[in-house]
């Protein structure tokens, strides 16, 4: 943790592309880094890299020179549902839990020289939650604000979707963030607009959210993302209906997010730095 602000440690699923000096496995050889391998001058033509002693070695007489990995950076960026079921307060706000995730992420960022940016979404993309890729010192504190301020009140997330128009140039590391309480078809288009970068879903959860379903009794149901609710009568069947519906959303959404690339992370009651880092590393 640095001045207050957890760090979190990551890498991309792929070299890195560009050729900046970064943190990361670059695809491009280079003079510096870390050393990669030999090859022939006629492909790497650089007299300062000829390595005298593998030349004089080879009976073929060919002039060796040494060859590096260069290092790149990346850049990191949130793409997060702002809709109204992300208002939901139990153990946490969950608009807190996602400020604590993005100012970790914008400080690790700018720790290895990569940039962070931000792009929240309701029916559309807001422009009041939209941070280019920066490594600006203070975007952490303004992103932190912004949610601490912000009430979603929306029913829709469907500007998850346009939110790949918003990703210039090179690959990134997209953390997709949402409570996924919204259509297969909206998650699945999300998904798939964002295809061409490394997508690390970041669902947000609640202990609170599913509740302790009685057996018996009258409850009252409500849509987190509507706002609709119903008065139902509680049985054993139903409590039993309840939890395998639950269970068979988890283990669609996880299949969903594997023909995608890395598993879901959960955030759920409380920012992990340490757990989501062994995630990061781990998928």
């Amino acid at each position: 943790m640095t001045g207050g602000v957890a760090i979190v440690s990551y890498r991309p699923r792929e070299r890195a592309e560009g050729v900046l000096i970064g943190a990361h496995r670059g695809r491009r050889g280079g003079g510096q880094g870390v050393f990669l391998d030999h090859v022939s001058y006629l492909r790497q033509p650089d007299p300062r890299r000829i390595d005298l002693r593998l030349t004089l070695r080879d009976p073929f007489e060919t002039l060796f020179v040494r060859r590096y990995e260069r290092r790149s950076p990346i850049a990191l960026c949130a793409v997060v549902d702002l809709s109204r079921s992300m208002r939901f307060a139990g153990i946490a706000r969950k608009m807190n839990l996602i400020a604590d995730l993005c100012q970790a992420l914008a400080r690790s960022a700018r720790e290895l020289g990569d940039a962070f940016g931000l792009i929240g979404c309701d029916r559309a993309v807001r422009d009041d939650f939209l941070f280019p890729p920066t490594r600006h010192r203070g975007v952490e504190r303004e992103i932190a604000r912004r949610f601490e301020e912000f009430v979603p009140e929306i029913p829709s997330a469907a500007g998850l979707g346009l939110a790949a128009d918003y990703l210039f140039g090179k690959r990134k590391l997209v953390f997709l963030v949402s409570d996924f309480y919204i259509p297969f078809a909206e998650i699945e288009r999300a998904l798939e607009s964002l295809s061409r970068h490394d997508i690390v879903p970041i669902v947000v959860a609640d202990s609170d959210e599913e509740g302790d379903f009685p057996s018996f009794g009258l409850i009252n149901l409500r849509d987190l993302e509507s706002g609709a609710s119903r008065m139902v009568v509680a049985r054993p069947a139903l409590r039993r209906c309840w939890r395998a519906r639950l269970e068979e959303r988890r283990r669609a959404l996880e299949q969903v997010f594997l023909r995608y690339g890395r598993p879901a992370f959960e955030l759920k009651d409380r920012f992990d730095a340490e757990a989501l880092s062994r995630h990061l590393l781990e998928n």
